[in-house]
């Protein structure tokens, strides 16, 4: 199946940018080639032969020629380029192909959370709400409605606006250039999901049109999945506070994260 021009151009520079990212020297190149480099990371007759493939076709991927690449030298590239689980999912997700590692699954988008999903928000005593595929916060409690007051109150329901267009939030979370940066690796993983995605798709480009801050974090070709970890925001009532975040995609509803912050806990 032959891609997008769009697509292959994607796919190319994801390869190009984890490439310069790699050294060889932790590839068992000798570190006396390394040392003479000129340009970062691996050259394409290195990542060509690590993986198995000619140096013609490699460098054919990377400069989006309208080729086929096989599920096979896609896991090949994979195990070579040490990619993060996200990393993977979000190449064979460029390509269109089904990893043989693990295949996708998936269903379609519904627009409403269930009255079980809210009742699950509700009785959650900590701050949680529901994100859907363009990550707008669909549900949310009483503790996140606090919390989130500038967000969740502000009648502009998607995260995103609110990171990257209100400067109230630069303030309101905590090292906000890390926080951003993250975000928006996990928003390019869900684009390789759903790559035919029209309003994803909208979304990206005007974020990427609109915000410079978008736009260099875009172009760094980062891929995260939606972790937990430590949170911490300067609430403009409540001072500073840190808080432990689990993200889970409930049951049947792939399309929705469910975040919950636990704590408060003492500012690290």
């Amino acid at each position: 199946m032959l891609l997008p021009i769009d697509q292959r151009r994607l796919l190319g520079a994801f390869l190009r940018r984890r490439r310069e990212q790699l050294r060889a020297v932790d590839l068992g190149l000798p570190a006396s080639r390394s040392d003479r480099r000129r340009t970062p990371g691996l050259r394409r007759e290195e990542m060509a032969q690590i993986s198995g493939m000619s140096p013609t076709w490699y460098a054919w991927i990377e400069q989006g020629r309208d080729i086929s690449v096989s599920s096979a030298s896609l896991a090949r590239l994979a195990a070579a380029m040490r990619l993060t689980p996200a990393e993977r999912g979000y190449l064979f997700e460029l390509a269109r192909r089904r990893d043989p590692a693990e295949p996708l699954s998936g269903r379609p988008e519904d627009d409403e959370p269930s009255r079980s999903l809210r009742d699950v928000l509700n009785a959650m005593t900590a701050p949680a709400y529901l994100l859907d595929g363009l990550w707008r916060a669909r549900a949310w409690n009483e503790p996140a409605a606090r919390l989130f007051s500038d967000w969740l109150g502000s009648g502009q329901p998607c995260l995103l606006n609110y990171v990257f267009f209100t400067d109230a939030a630069r303030v309101f979370i905590a090292d906000w250039e890390n926080r951003a940066r993250r975000l928006v690796a996990e928003l390019r993983a869900d684009t390789g999901r759903r790559p035919d995605d029209p309003a994803l798709r909208a979304l990206v480009d005007r974020l990427r049109s609109v915000s410079p801050d978008f736009a260099a974090f875009w172009g760094d070709h980062a891929v995260l999945a939606r972790e937990g970890g430590a949170r911490a925001f300067n609430h403009p009532r409540d001072g500073a506070l840190s808080y432990e975040q689990v993200t889970l995609t409930p049951g049947g509803r792939p399309d929705y994260k469910l975040v919950v912050l636990l704590g408060p806990q003492a500012p690290r």
